[in-house]
């Protein structure tokens, strides 16, 4: 088996991230959805109880987030965000699993072996 393992992590962190950034625009169509990286997006019970207006508003900002810090991405994949949302504070995750969705991916810079869950949810459930 071939790996397309990049020894420089840096390399590696960059091309991660700009997978993610296309995975989170595609949800709501912002990068036409041939062009991202397959995955799937998913809410917590806590998000959902918020209602529909707020899940599309929360959609929309996890679509168009862009600020990303070393505390809430150390790794530089932009995998973790925090957005305020009225007074509450809502996290959103990407994880990067096997295509079968059953283990961590095998070489996360490589969408043909990669699968992405984008979870939105509220920190208390973590």
């Amino acid at each position: 088996m071939t790996t397309t393992l990049d020894l420089d992590p840096v390399r590696e962190a960059a091309r991660i991230a700009a997978q993610n950034d296309a995975f989170r625009r595609s949800i709501l169509g912002a990068t036409p959805v041939a062009d991202a990286p397959r995955g799937q997006f998913v809410m917590t019970r806590g998000v959902a109880a918020l209602g529909p207006d707020a899940q599309l508003d929360l959609t929309r900002r996890v679509a168009a987030f862009d600020v990303f810090n070393a505390d809430s991405d150390p790794q530089g994949w932009h995998e973790m965000g925090v957005i305020e949302f009225n007074g509450t504070t809502v996290w959103f995750k990407v994880d990067l699993y096997d295509t079968d969705y059953q283990y961590g991916s095998p070489e996360p810079s490589d969408p043909a072996q990669t699968r992405r869950v984008l979870t939105l949810l509220l920190p208390s459930e973590y």
